[in-house]
Formats: structure tokens, C-alpha cells, sequence
């Protein structure tokens, strides 16, 4: 899958399990890091752990093993680490406090 591809599909496996407020930024042009990222927020750390559970198991359905995974100790937040496509996955008050959509506001917001 290319790296758009494989973040739409991350969208929407965070979506089919109801996380809240995903986005999709294309960081491509403002960074080296990743191309894009997936942002969104889990009710809860079991919610969170479970939407992190769900990416891995279906995107290596796909053949996508993500290079890294933090953040299982706590479950506050979540980062999935697919080269290309890093997927952060945050409980609510954790997103509030590190607000990537602010720090990233000048990324592409991509429309699934």
C-alpha cells in the first residue's frame, strides 16, 4: 500500500471501532518524519488500548507491522509507527495537553 493509502486505511479502522475526532494530516511537506498522521481519542485507556489493538491486527491483516509501537504501558497515548504514517491514538486529556492538531496546524487536513 502507499503511504496515503495505508492512512486512509488506518482512518478507518480507528472509525469502524468509534473513535472520536479522527484526523488525517499530510505532514509531508513539513517534515522528514513521516509523510502523514493519524490522529484520534479514545473515552478511556481500555478504549484506547483496544483501537491500538485493532490498527495492529488489521493493518498486519494488510501486511503493514508497524516498525514501533509506545505508549501500551499507560494507554494515555498510543503512537504506531508505520514508516510513512505514524498513528497516535490519545486519550482525551492527553490530546489536549500535547495538541498535535495546534503544533500541526499547518499540515494538510485530508478528508476520509
Amino acid at each position: 500500500m502507499e503511504s496515503r493509502e495505508t492512512a486512509v486505511f488506518a482512518a478507518k479502522i480507528l472509525d469502524d471501532k468509534k473513535a472520536r475526532e479522527i484526523k488525517l494530516l499530510d505532514i509531508s511537506g513539513l517534515t522528514t518524519i513521516a509523510e502523514f498522521f493519524v490522529i484520534c481519542t479514545g473515552g478511556s485507556t481500555t478504549q484506547v488500548k483496544a483501537l491500538a489493538d485493532n490498527v495492529v491486527e488489521k493493518m498486519s491483516e494488510n501486511g503493514a507491522e508497524p516498525l514501533r509501537c509506545e505508549g501500551y504501558k499507560s494507554c494515555e497515548w498510543i503512537l504506531l509507527d508505520y514508516g510513512d504514517v505514524v498513528v497516535h491514538i490519545f486519550k482525551e486529556d492527553m490530546r489536549s495537553f500535547y495538541n498535535l492538531d495546534h503544533l500541526w496546524g499547518d499540515a494538510k487536513n485530508i478528508q476520509i
